[in-house]
């Protein structure tokens, strides 16, 4: 059911089994390299992981400012459900707020619903908007990209290197799609705020959608190449999940293939996953995975120290899609 006017729901989709997700939930040597908004960094003092424990942390901000955090469990299901209070530096404080995570597994991939009960409608309110301007929920993303690096023991080397960010939007999936799938609404809404952009080509597999940009950093031309296109399939009961795969790449006014203007080691080629979920009847989720294609090391290291610009980035667009389907 949708979440209560005073909780706040959050609902991801790993490609991971639930053992993994919730090792790297629970032991302290990964929930460090993952944990907090994007340029974030953790510290935790003591953590002890039974109901009736807690865990005592720090997180530092890249501006140099030290959030204190203190939580108490309360129950605890190994791979199935934790519920904890998140309050503030010490036991002696009250809780802001009670969080509930359930984690299950259909199929090799991990369903994680969190939700965070506030005392009011008006404390959640509050509490999303803070969540927003902080970056908060980029969280879950870092999650995703940990998960996807580290796929766990029994796999032979390091996993891939990716970038995430989801979106969850009040409109029906089809309407989410459509915003996607057509060129002509895909332009009103991708380009940064600020900036203008038209679009020729076709959206559909083994076509190509050719992007023109003006904006303050100059003119950029782009091409995305899509592998696929799978609109949702509706039925009385819900929305089956919508998928767009595309390879996407800067190029000259030609149209051929040329390297970022301004990041010469920026990967030539991104492959770009977007997939579609309906949570509820009018409420849509948007993953977005980006991944380098046949790069060198140090483009995937170019690729990796720019997610907080790509995260940056990508909300401003979303923050225009977010308009549009409300307009």
């Amino acid at each position: 059911m949708p979440a209560k006017p005073n909780e706040i729901r959050i609902v991801r989709v790993y490609d991971a089994p639930v053992k993994l997700v919730w090792e790297v939930w629970t032991d302290p040597k990964h929930v460090a390299q993952w944990w907090g908004p994007r340029g974030f960094t953790l510290t935790t003092h003591n953590k002890d992981f039974r109901v009736g424990g807690h865990w005592r942390y720090t997180m530092h901000g890249p501006d140099g400012k030290d959030w204190p955090n203190y939580t108490r469990y309360l129950e605890i299901e190994p791979f199935a459900k934790m519920v904890y209070d998140h309050g503030a530096s010490d036991e002696n404080a009250p809780a802001l707020f009670r969080v509930t995570v359930t984690f299950a597994e259909r199929e090799g991939k991990t369903r994680m619903e969190i939700t965070m009960a506030l005392a009011t409608a008006e404390a959640a309110e509050q509490t999303r908007r803070f969540i927003k301007q902080a970056g908060g929920n980029s969280t879950w993303d870092r999650l995703a990209e940990y998960l996807a690096e580290h796929p766990g023991d029994g796999q032979a080397g390091r996993g891939k290197r990716a970038f995430f960010i989801h979106r969850s939007f009040n409109a029906p999936i089809a309407r989410v799609f459509e915003m996607w799938s057509n060129p002509e609404y895909l332009a009103k809404w991708m380009a940064p705020k600020g900036a203008s952009m038209t679009m020729r080509g076709e959206i559909a597999p083994g076509k190509s959608l050719h992007s023109t940009m003006k904006g303050e950093h100059g003119t950029l031309h782009g091409r995305a190449t899509y592998r696929e296109v799978s609109p949702p399939i509706m039925s009385e009961v819900h929305a089956e999940q919508a998928r767009i795969v595309y390879e996407q790449q800067f190029t000259d006014e030609q149209g051929q293939i040329a390297r970022h203007p301004m990041a010469p080691t920026w990967p030539e080629t991104l492959l770009t996953t977007v997939s579609f979920s309906e949570e509820w009847s009018n409420e849509t989720r948007v993953t977005i995975e980006w991944e380098p294609l046949a790069a060198s090391e140090r483009e995937i290291q170019t690729f990796v120290d720019a997610r907080s610009g790509m995260t940056g980035g990508w909300t401003t667009s979303l923050d225009q899609l977010e308009e549009a389907l409300l307009a």
